[in-house]
């Protein structure tokens, strides 16, 4: 990887946007700067690492919440404060404890208030 200039990134960031839990990357990736060219290498053809990573996690916690189908807030009420494998949220959307069950009811009920409000201010900017 590639000394930081302003064509490259922090670890971070390049992790946020191939969607990884950074982590759980391998160390050079973690210790390096990440260039565009390298990040779009990754994206185009990644390796396998990356592909395992993707498949199996531990995921970050913007993507098990959306795999659960909850707010990365409700990921915290519901007491899950770390990264987890895709085995760990099959098995909670197996099993379906009340937690869940509640923080995905809530964030469909956010989810369709604020759909019926992006409708109601779509009609008001018709209606002029």
């Amino acid at each position: 990887m590639s000394k930081q200039n302003s064509q490259s990134m922090k670890p971070a960031t390049a992790a946020k946007k191939l969607d990884v839990y950074l982590p759980a990357t391998p160390a050079e990736f973690q210790q390096n700067p990440i260039t565009r060219d390298e990040l779009a290498a990754l994206q185009a053809d990644p390796p396998q690492w990356l592909k395992d990573l993707r498949k199996n996690g531990p995921h970050p916690k913007n993507l098990v919440a959306a795999k659960l189908g909850i707010s990365i807030a409700g990921l915290t009420r519901g007491g899950v404060e770390k990264a987890l494998t895709t085995e760990q949220i099959d098995r909670l959307l197996e099993e379906k404890p009340e937690w869940l069950v509640a923080e995905r009811e809530s964030y469909q009920n956010v989810l369709q208030e604020e759909r019926r409000l992006k409708s109601l201010r779509a009609e008001q900017a018709r209606e002029g």
